[in-house]
């Protein structure tokens, strides 16, 4: 049976790549930290990590095993919280930043359950133009979109699936396209930074395109202008088709779908928080935003259409 101390040491290094990192985090000394691993690798009989150019690099047996502590330190951590919280109470200021595309949409509404949920919590959320990489950051953050690695963990949430979409009215004037190359031909709303590399576009068989919309008229930098600036008929763009739906909902008659085949890869959904045990109240948080996710965005089914 393995020590946790040990899964411990071992899966902090795996995640940071580094014994001087993951001894600070976990507030150890490096030959500590060392023993520890070497104690679980003696246990299960292999290596599980190598060393290559001053890196600390899993082995094949590092990688898979590394999937299986996880889940049992998780696995333990939600045990402990589920004790913890015959005796505390979860209370104090947290902290939530997030990608502003999913504040309106559905974190808004989880953070106000959250409140009711727990009514000593005080709660700030904030915006935010990239996700947060300060390994001091005490709060949790929300991001959709590709991540760079960074000095905090990274947990997967889900994921938007994404389509092309433009208003009825639109369509009926210039027409629907009927490949991704008739897309050229049409008034383009871009979203800052979505499509500066041109958009490739993957069909539902396996065939892929490499698309460069033509150059927009009208460029915002916030998904709710964007989305406002299609159900407004000014032209195509890519919209995740969660949010799509949900617009329909309210709105329905406003969006389309084009192309139903065609769709860039979904964007993922991404929890930020620090490493090492979380307090009380960010912990309990983290299970909430784990637990009112979706279940479209687990899926790896596409929506196809709005509505």
């Amino acid at each position: 049976m393995p020590d946790l101390d040990e899964l411990l040491a071992f899966a902090s290094v795996m995640e940071s790549g580094s014994l001087t990192q993951s001894a600070a985090e976990l507030g150890l000394a490096k030959s500590t930290l060392s023993r520890r691993i070497s104690q679980l690798e003696s246990r299960l009989g292999q290596p599980l990590m190598k060393r290559q150019a001053n890196q600390l690099l899993p082995t094949e047996a590092g990688e898979m095993y590394y999937q299986v502590s996880r889940q049992i330190l998780d696995l333990a951590q939600r045990g402990q919280r589920h004790l913890d919280s015959l005796r505390e109470e979860v209370s104090g200021q947290v902290v939530v930043e997030a990608h502003r595309a999913l504040t309106r949409s559905w974190l808004g509404r989880s953070m106000e359950q959250f409140l009711e949920q727990y009514p000593a919590v005080s709660l700030t959320l904030r915006t935010r133009e990239a996700p947060p990489r300060d390994p001091d950051f005490q709060g949790v953050g929300v991001w959709l979109g590709d991540m760079l690695d960074g000095g905090l963990r990274q947990e997967p949430l889900g994921q938007l699936e994404r389509g092309i979409y433009a208003h009825p009215d639109y369509l009926a004037r210039h027409g629907a396209p009927d490949s991704p190359e008739a897309l050229s031909r049409h008034a383009w709303i871009d979203l800052i930074g979505e499509t500066n590399g041109g958009l490739t576009l993957h069909h539902a068989q396996g065939a892929t395109v490499h698309f460069q919309p033509p150059p927009s008229r009208f460029r915002v930098d916030q998904s709710t202008l964007h989305i406002d600036a299609i159900t407004r008929a000014q032209g195509l763009g890519v919209l995740p088709c969660w949010l799509a739906a949900a617009r329909e909902r309210a709105h329905p008659g406003e969006l389309k779908r084009c192309l139903i085949d065609w769709a860039p890869k979904p964007l993922p959904i991404t929890l930020v928080y620090g490493f090492g045990r979380q307090p009380r109240k960010l912990a309990t948080l983290l299970d909430h935003l784990r637990g009112s996710v979706p279940e479209s965005w687990r899926s790896t089914d596409e929506v196809r259409r709005a509505g």
